[in-house]
């Protein structure tokens, strides 16, 4: 059985989680709490967002790397990267999210505490808390409160208008559910969950369409939900 070590606040570990619903092949998931060193000293790996432990035993911690061999982990159809996204589209894909990274980041920042593991732990929303302060420089309340022109930076970076549009021509990134919509749909997704942001209608639908071809809910472990 393969089984996901991450932290559920990680979008990282959601794509992968999307990836292996739209094979329907089986994962156990293994939620990882914010001081849970033993799990990562048993696997004997560095903290991680992410760890996959395939069936044969093989550690991967790279969700960009187990995208692209996702068909080979997982045989079954529909094919998801192999003769669907050619090599020109993903790097592309990929090219887009590295140019908006950094604002994603501070966008997710303060979302952690949303979600088990995190805000539902007094000591480690207060250990979260000092990690942040110390990687931004701000509070966790300061980049929450900056939320709205984090958003407008994205939105303008990322083009989030016109890519909305293209997927509601197109339903989804490509025209078929592919490990882009993996990708896109994890790292968009949390987005909505900050009071006062909202996504274009035609995104929600299509992170909708994108839940019901993976059966996967990506709003697990939300506390708030």
């Amino acid at each position: 059985m393969t089984t996901l070590y991450a932290f559920t606040h990680a979008p990282q570990a959601q794509r992968i989680r999307l990836a292996y619903g739209a094979k329907r092949e089986p994962l156990t998931l293994h939620p990882t709490g914010w001081f849970d060193d033993e799990t990562f000293f048993d696997l004997g790996i560095a903290r991680q967002p992410l760890v996959l432990q395939d069936r044969d035993g093989r550690l991967r911690t790279d969700s960009v790397e187990i995208l692209e061999d996702i068909d080979r982990l997982c045989p079954g159809t529909p094919a998801l990267r192999d003769g669907v996204v050619d090599d020109a589209a993903w790097k592309a894909l990929l090219d887009w999210r590295r140019g908006v990274d950094a604002v994603l980041e501070r966008l997710y920042a303060p979302l952690a505490a949303g979600f088990r593991g995190v805000g539902d732990d007094a000591e480690a929303l207060a250990d979260y808390k000092a990690t942040v302060q110390r990687r931004f420089g701000m509070s966790l309340e300061e980049l929450a409160n900056d939320r709205y022109d984090g958003f407008t930076q994205f939105t303008r970076l990322s083009r989030l208008p016109e890519l909305a549009r293209h997927l509601a021509r197109e339903r989804f990134y490509l025209g078929r559910l592919s490990v882009a919509d993996c990708l896109l749909a994890a790292d968009l997704y949390p987005l909505q969950m900050h009071d006062g942001i909202h996504l274009p209608v035609d995104m929600l639908y299509y992170l909708q369409r994108v839940e019901d071809a993976c059966a996967v809910p990506m709003n697990q472990d939300w506390l708030a939900q």
